[in-house]
This record gives structure tokens, C-alpha cells and sequence, in this order.
């Protein structure tokens, strides 16, 4: 299911009166949502019940940027999913309204008792379900029983776990991803993880050796084990996903200054600049590599590319998670 979400901003110099009747009402679930992971997902499905049961919208009330962000600015890129994917994936739990909450040191300062008045008293939820570590205002100071102590209908969610290692977090996944454990990564998500950006032009060494590649940027994207991976790409577009050997990191021989994706799309041709793209990694075959020459390197890019052939059978491909037509904003 692919909803249209509505995107409502939310801040402190915002005027409450903007936010309709149509917007006023919903069964709301709090939260980061940086992965929209398994637990994630169990707390917008309790939503989605509370929601049909009370014939009203399912909205997620949300913070952009990520908090982690305005806290530590100098820390290296962390987010599974940046703002459009992050929205992207909820469209597909039949989230109706994202209210968006543009977190800065303002906002971090606001005590609870005024959150729950500036933030949540204008969007009159039905019903605020969270997950039960959740915790808001200054220093962290409010929890559900203190909006349920002001007259809202509050559900505390159960956090999920694992038999093997607990609680499902974004930390986890990170970890994971961190560490090229694509497969474990996936199953705590629920959904198979990707990389999305505009292809742009690099310096054109792979063409030059036969293997030319479209380049994106990680950007906001925490970056993966960095090395060779078998992947799947996805092209605006194009229907049909393409098979890839997927370099991640900052090639060694050439030492790029900051870290790139770089796919060999297999059995494809054509003009990609300027084009979004979407990586989904399956697995890494190996780490980056320094080579004594150019020959070594590209016989090993031919080994990367056989290796992709044969491991990558076609029901193993990722459906599309969901078109960015899906999300307007307010």
C-alpha cells in the first residue's frame, strides 16, 4: 500500500491556526524513525489498528533534522534513511500524515509542559502512541505519562526484540550495515536498504578501463563497510532492475578525497547524469583493495562482475519500495 502522505510542518514561530480540520484528529505515532525498522514498523501498525478503529487518519509526528544532528554536527553521517527516505518508507505503512518537527537548540530547550502545548496541543491527536523508551523536552524530561497527565489518550508500545540480541534498534542496523552484515541489517528492517541519489560525473577511469559507472554521492547516508558489493540498482525510469558490482569507499590506488559509490551496471548502456538512482547492497564480496597496476585492478573488476552473476539470483531482487510521487508537502 503506497499512500500520498501529507507533509505538515511543525516549529515554534509556526501559526497553530494553519493546521485544518483535516489535519486535526489522527491517531499519532512519536518518533525519530531513522530506519523504519521491525520496531518501527510494530508501533505504526498499533497506530494503523487505532486509527481504523477510530475511522480517523494514521499520522507519525517525526523530527527533521535528526536530533543526533543539532547535538553533534561534527559527527561522520549516521542516518538509514534521510529525510525523503525515510518518508518514502512510510508511505508504504499507510502513514497519512507525517507532521514534520524542525528540531533545532529551540525546540531541545523547550520544557515538556511546552512541547505538549506548542507541538502537540495544535494537532489534537485522537490517540499518541509511542514507543516506551520514548522521551521529549529538555533533558529529556517528559515521557507519555506526563501528555496523558494533560488529558490525551496515550498507548506505551512494547519495544521489540530478538531472541538473540534484544531490543531492535537503529543502532543495531547501523552497526551492521557498518560492518558489511547486509543480510542481518535487512531482517531487522523488514525491507531491503538503499542508497538513493543523482547520478554525477567522475573522472572517468572506469570507462577509460571498460567498466564505466554511475557515481552518487552518500551524502546523508550512513556509509557502509566500505568495499566491493553485490548489489541491485534501481533507475528512474526504468522498470527493470540491473545487476551491479558496486564499489563503496574511496578507492585505494586512486584515493578519492571523500567516499563515492560507484555501480558497474551490468548489461546496461546509456546516458545516466542527472538521473536518481537507488543502490540496494545484498551482500559485500570484499574489501577496497590497493593494486600494483591497472591490469590487476581490472581483472579483479572482472571477477567482482562474475561474482555478481552468479550470486545474484533474479527472485532475490528488492521490489521498489515506493515512488517519491507518493509524499507533498504543505
Amino acid at each position: 500500500m503506497h499512500n500520498i502522505i501529507k507533509i505538515i510542518s511543525l516549529g515554534l514561530n509556526d501559526d497553530d491556526h494553519r493546521i485544518t480540520a483535516d489535519f486535526r484528529g489522527a491517531v499519532v505515532a512519536m518518533g525519530n524513525f531513522d530506519g523504519v525498522h521491525l520496531g518501527h514498523r510494530s508501533l505504526i501498525e498499533t497506530a494503523r489498528k487505532w486509527a481504523q478503529d477510530k475511522g480517523t487518519k494514521l499520522a507519525v509526528l517525526t523530527f527533521e533534522p535528526h536530533p543526533r544532528r543539532v547535538f553533534r554536527p561534527d559527527d561522520p553521517p549516521f542516518r538509514l534513511t534521510p529525510r525523503a527516505a525515510k518518508y518514502e518508507v512510510l508511505s508504504t505503512l499507510g502513514v497519512d500524515i507525517v507532521f514534520e518537527v524542525a528540531f533545532d537548540w529551540a525546540l531541545s530547550a523547550l520544557i515538556y509542559q511546552d512541547f505538549i502545548a506548542r507541538i502537540i496541543a495544535p494537532i489534537a491527536p485522537s490517540v499518541i502512541l509511542a514507543g516506551e523508551d520514548f522521551h521529549f523536552g529538555h533533558n529529556r524530561s517528559g515521557t507519555l505519562t506526563h501528555v496523558r497527565e494533560h488529558g490525551y489518550h496515550c498507548e506505551s508500545v512494547k519495544l521489540m526484540t530478538d531472541p538473540q540480541h534484544g531490543v531492535i534498534s537503529s543502532t543495531r542496523v547501523r552497526g551492521l550495515i557498518q560492518s558489511g552484515h547486509c543480510a542481518e541489517a535487512y531482517q531487522l528492517l523488514g525491507w531491503d536498504w538503499f542508497i538513493s541519489g543523482q547520478v554525477q560525473k567522475g573522472d572517468q577511469r572506469g570507462r577509460e578501463m571498460g567498466y564505466p559507472t554511475a557515481n552518487v554521492a552518500l551524502g546523508e547516508y550512513l556509509h557502509p563497510a566500505y568495499g566491493v558489493y553485490d548489489t541491485i540498482v534501481r533507475i528512474e525510469g526504468y522498470d527493470q532492475p540491473f545487476k551491479a558490482a558496486t564499489n563503496i569507499g574511496i578507492r585505494p590506488m586512486f584515493e578519492l578525497p571523500t567516499a563515492l559509490i560507484e555501480a558497474h551496471i551490468l548489461d546496461f548502456s546509456g546516458d545516466l547524469y542527472g538521473k536518481t538512482i537507488k543502490i540496494f547492497p545484498q551482500r559485500k564480496i570484499r574489501d577496497e583493495m590497493r593494486f600494483n597496476s591497472l591490469a590487476d585492478l581490472i581483472t579483479q573488476i572482472e571477477l567482482d562482475c562474475e561474482a555478481v552473476r552468479v550470486h545474484t539470483p533474479e527472485n532475490s531482487i528488492p521490489k521498489a519500495v515506493a515512488p517519491t510521487r507518493s509524499l507533498s508537502g504543505d
